[in-house]
């Protein structure tokens, strides 16, 4: 049960970050009060603070019943889901050398994991 816990919080953290990106996309952000307040006024924004917020309570219920050495380590497919979104839904190119990071820490979460 913590596992697939685990998996939608990952999923949440994943499709948050995805949102913030799309929603900042040509949003040409400047940091002072108007651009802030544009920020947090930005349907994506809010969208991936609000999952994140979910996200927020079922790490915390993840960590009442779990080692973080075990559970956190496990955070690190965060990286590597990210980089399947980067690839995949924003184009970005991906070095080899990013690659083979990403497996070695799918690799590092195997041996946490068992």
């Amino acid at each position: 049960m913590i596992y697939i816990l685990l998996l939608i919080n990952i999923t949440f953290l994943v499709i948050g970050q995805t949102l913030w990106k799309i929603g900042l996309s040509g949003m040409n952000l400047k940091f002072n009060v108007h651009g802030i307040i544009r920020l947090f006024f930005n349907s994506y924004i809010l969208g991936g603070l609000a999952i994140y917020a979910v996200a927020t309570v079922i790490w915390f219920y993840i960590l009442s019943r779990s080692e973080l050495s075990v559970v956190y380590p496990l955070q690190s497919l965060c990286y590597v889901a990210a980089t399947i979104v980067a690839f995949s839904i924003f184009k970005e190119s991906i070095p080899l050398t990013r690659w083979l990071g990403v497996g070695l820490i799918v690799f590092g979460a195997y041996f946490v994991a068992f």
